[in-house]
């Protein structure tokens, strides 16, 4: 061995020394291992030294001799370096750990003679790498655990770490987060307020706290920035829910200040002692006082404000907040600054904390003026006529109520009068409703000047006055001639004329009056009794007084047992015949004939149309009744025209005003003469005067339609009525009709004669031709004859008679050919 490698092989193991290593071979052949005394010493061996690997073995711990076999048996075979970590089997507390390296030397190709290696003592190392593993096991628990989003940065602002809370906040998994800049992860609603803190935070070593709302997450973060030695450590934090909280208060807070409705908020503290916290805009614009004057104030000060004391109408809820246990409200008036007054619908409602304990209270006040104005005037226009000024009809039922009460309780009589006007609606239509109205008014002035203070007086209805007398005395006859003597007065005063504007008008009176006192009875009867007195009143001639009797009520009972059975009659059908008056001309031949309603009850017999005419046109059954006999009527007219010796004559039916005012009149009547076949001009419908007298235009714009489609009008009962000459002018009549009733006395009475000629030569001047009706004498026939008339109809030449007797008549009689 040459001195120089001797000198590099001293160098070598000193060098080894000095790094903790020791040296070793192992010749393959037997597994001979050469130990040197450094690697001797590492390994804890005493000497003897082992002297083959398989001596070195049982030093070792089990798990780490077969991983050195293994190692050397690579080595062996395939040449592969070793580098294996092995513990040794010692009974210290501490395991001593060693690193083997070794590496073949050269000899035949794919096969190691010897090995040679050094062994290092790791032990300290271990330690130490153990020791870090478990700290940043520990540390890494501990970030795991960490409820806020966390994540660290490098000086690069990319991410270095993230907690799983921060996955779950970005929505991202962590290998989608670590090495990115934080900014590529987040882009908030202020554009750049993260990069320009994150720098800050870098740069001056400064912790930072932030939040802005990231779109991308749709959240709100709060950002917490410290620095470190390695970069940044950020926590993250979800404050959606108290940025929403924070603008819900906010929205609250603004909405509050602005509402129109008061708002006063007052803190209660450990005593009754409160004061006022909060009032809105409204409060200061309602009262004229500012937040200032009143704000830290004790609510006492409220009753300064309103000058008015509401404390006690709060229930003492709002100077001793404390005896406020529930929620009060009261409607109160309050007044402002300037002295003017409103009023005010105030609620105060008690705060409590989680214990109950009283901490606050609220007050809301809304300006309710407008709605009491309203109140009070909704309640004018309930109870009282806007026109009049007079009590309407309910409160006449509850003042009426009240008296009732009164008189039972001191047996003084009472009576109810009902006054109704005549001719209000002539006025109306004539003159206007400006006059009506103005009737009305002078009306209520002569009532209520011409009778008692502690009667009452009120408008009933449309034309219906009422007038409740008290105190009338004990006896019954003597309330009865005093309540004569108030209703002659009331007739008196309203007989004379009216000064409406430069119209002088007269009205006529009906007056009902029905007594109340001790007798039992009640309000509804009691104006059923004065109302029933008013229509007798009514049916006598001018204007009449009447008193309720007993015999009103059965008559009026009659008369609805007439019309029930009236309208059983129209839905069963079968007991109304057409019976037909035969008309003629001055020859006495046959040009038609007038369609008479009949009705032949199963139980009353036959029923004069004068008794159930009136009823049908109360009921409305006069409709489908002047329909169905419309329909008779077209039928025969019908029949007629199937025969060529009667197809020229007409037939007459009646039609009543309410009848020719339903608004499918017209069209009910064409579609009749269109289903029977019927040419129009052989229908002639027969309307009276009262037909003028209301909705005139109506009547007209109807009547000429009709006309146009061929149909002919005849006016009934000419002279009975309105007779007004302008409007006859201006009606497509066809036909005037002399009532009977000048007919029967045209012999004997100079007048009636003169009317019937008046009303020929009338009729005749508008070319128009006259039939009259009810002629039952020979001298009747001649005198109408003689004086022009042109065609007759009466018991003297044909009586009505049903259809069947109507064919043998007319087939038995000349026709006057047209």
């Amino acid at each position: 061995m040459s001195s120089a490698f001797s000198d590099s092989c001293v160098l070598s193991r000193g060098a080894m020394r000095a790094l903790g290593m020791g040296s070793w071979s192992c010749q393959m052949e037997g597994r001979k291992l050469t130990l040197g005394a450094d690697a001797a010493e590492i390994l804890g061996l005493a000497s003897p030294s082992p002297a083959s690997l398989d001596e070195l073995l049982p030093h070792l711990a089990q798990e780490s001799s077969q991983l050195l076999q293994e190692a050397f048996a690579a080595c062996a075979g395939s040449g592969t370096p070793i580098d294996v970590e092995v513990r040794l089997a010692v009974s210290d507390a501490r395991p001593r750990w060693v690193r083997f390296v070794g590496a073949p030397l050269p000899c035949a190709p794919g096969q190691a003679s010897e090995i040679r290696g050094a062994v290092h003592d790791i032990s300290a190392h271990r330690r130490v790498r153990e020791e870090t593993l478990l700290l940043a096991m520990r540390l890494t628990t501990t970030l795991a655990s960490i409820t806020e989003a966390f994540m660290t940065l490098d000086h690069h602002a990319s991410v270095m770490y993230v907690n799983a809370e921060s996955t779950r906040l970005m929505a991202q998994p962590a290998n989608a987060l670590l090495g990115r800049p934080i900014v590529e992860l987040l882009h908030g609603r202020k554009k750049g307020l993260l990069r320009a803190q994150i720098k800050q935070a870098l740069a001056g070593n400064q912790p930072l706290e932030f939040e802005d709302f990231y779109p991308e997450l749709d959240k709100w973060i709060e950002i917490r920035a410290h620095p470190y030695a390695e970069g940044l450590a950020l926590y993250l934090h979800d404050v959606s829910e108290r940025r929403q909280s924070q603008h819900r208060l906010m929205l609250l807070r603004t909405g509050i200040e602005r509402i129109n409705d008061i708002v006063v908020i007052a803190q209660v503290g450990d005593t009754d002692d409160a004061h006022i916290l909060f009032v809105n805009e409204a409060f200061e614009r309602q009262t004229g006082f500012s937040r200032k004057e009143v704000v830290g104030q004790p609510p006492d000060i409220l009753r300064h404000v309103t000058g008015i004391d509401i404390v006690s109408l709060l229930a003492r809820g709002a100077i001793k907040p404390r005896a406020l246990t529930t929620q009060l409200r009261r409607e109160a008036l309050l007044q402002r600054r300037d002295g003017s007054t409103y009023w005010m619908d105030l609620d105060v409602v008690p705060v409590r904390d989680d214990r109950g304990r009283l901490t606050h209270w609220v007050a809301v006040g809304r300006d309710v003026t407008e709605r009491k104005l309203a109140d009070e005037k909704i309640h004018r226009l309930a109870f009282f006529d806007p026109l009049t000024g007079l009590p309407n009809r309910q409160s006449l039922v509850e003042r009426l109520e009240g008296a009732m009460a009164d008189s039972a309780l001191t047996e003084q009589e009472g009576a109810l009068i009902f006054i109704n006007l005549g001719n209000i609606r002539t006025l109306n239509n004539t003159m206007g409703h400006s006059h009506g109205d103005l009737l009305l008014q002078q009306v209520t002035e002569r009532l209520t000047q011409n009778l008692r203070e502690a009667d009452i007086v009120a408008r009933f209805g449309g034309d219906e006055f009422a007038v409740v007398l008290q105190n009338l005395g004990p006896d019954p006859a003597s309330a009865r001639q005093k309540a004569q003597a108030v209703a002659e007065k009331v007739r008196t005063r309203l007989a004379e004329p009216f000064e409406l504007g430069d119209y002088l008008h007269y009205s006529t009176v009906s007056v009902g009056v029905a007594r109340f006192g001790t007798a039992p009875g009640g309000v509804s009867e009691l104006l059923m009794q004065a109302g029933l007195a008013r229509y007798h009143a009514g049916d006598m001639e001018g204007s009449a007084i009447a008193f309720f009797n007993p015999s009103m009520q059965a008559a009026l009972n009659a008369s609805a047992a007439l019309g029930a059975d009236l309208r059983a009659a129209v839905q069963a059908g079968g007991q109304f015949s057409v019976h037909y008056q035969p008309q003629f001309d001055r020859s006495r031949r046959i040009i038609g004939a007038e369609a008479l309603l009949r009705w032949n009850h199963p139980e009353r017999g036959t029923v004069s149309p004068a008794e159930f005419i009136p009823t049908a046109e109360k009921t409305g059954l006069i409709h489908p009744l002047g329909l169905w006999v419309l329909n008779q009527a077209c039928a025969q007219l019908a029949a007629w025209a199937r025969q060529p010796e009667t197809a020229h004559l007409c037939i007459a039916v009646n039609v009543s005003v309410r009848q020719f005012h339903h608004p499918d009149f017209a069209d009910q009547v064409m579609a009749t003469l269109s289903r029977h076949g019927v040419q129009p001009g052989l229908l002639q419908l027969e309307l009276t005067e009262s037909l003028l007298m209301d909705r005139l235009d109506n009547t007209l714009s109807r009547m000429s339609l009709l006309k146009q489609r061929g149909v002919s009008f005849s006016l009934d009962d000419f002279g009975t009525g309105y007779s007004s000459l302008s409007y006859l002018k201006r009606l497509p009549l066809d036909q005037l009709k002399i009532d009977q009733s000048f007919v029967a006395d045209l012999l004997t009475n100079p007048s009636d004669a003169a009317i019937a000629r008046a009303v020929i030569e009338l009729a005749h001047n508008l070319k128009l031709p006259v039939l009259a009706e009810g002629v039952e004498t020979e001298a009747q026939c001649r005198f109408l004859i003689d004086s022009g008339c042109d065609m007759l109809q009466g018991f003297l030449l044909a009586k009505p008679l049903p259809v069947e007797e109507l064919e043998t008549f007319v087939h038995a009689k000349p026709f006057a050919h047209g």
